[in-house]
């Protein structure tokens, strides 16, 4: 039989201190899709609008050609904020590992 004393708290409160960062993680994320629906809804209500008052087939295409570059631009602003959440989460997980390690 083996007699060795185990220390169960390291282990414990590194699974706390990751499951933390795991919660904090995914809390940002969900609070970056409600503010990306909101967004979206804001821009299509706004579109909506502006598209009731064309006037021209040639306002229609003006208005259509303008209207996709500002949903795209939204879209890669939405997608960097995205990016640098998981970057930073990335990171601070990383971190937070080497720390465990050492």
């Amino acid at each position: 039989m083996i007699n060795a004393n185990i220390d169960f708290k390291k282990p414990f409160e590194s699974v706390q201190t990751l499951m933390g960062l795991q919660t904090a993680a995914i809390t940002k994320t969900v609070e970056l899709q409600k503010q990306a629906g909101e967004q979206l809804a804001s821009f299509f209500k706004a579109e909506a609008g502006k598209a009731q008052e064309l006037k021209s087939p040639e306002d229609f295409v003006k208005f259509n050609v303008e209207s996709n570059k500002a949903l795209f631009e939204l879209l890669k602003t939405q997608g960097e904020a995205f990016t640098s959440l998981a970057k930073e989460s990335s990171e601070e997980a990383m971190a937070e590992i080497q720390k465990m390690a050492s």
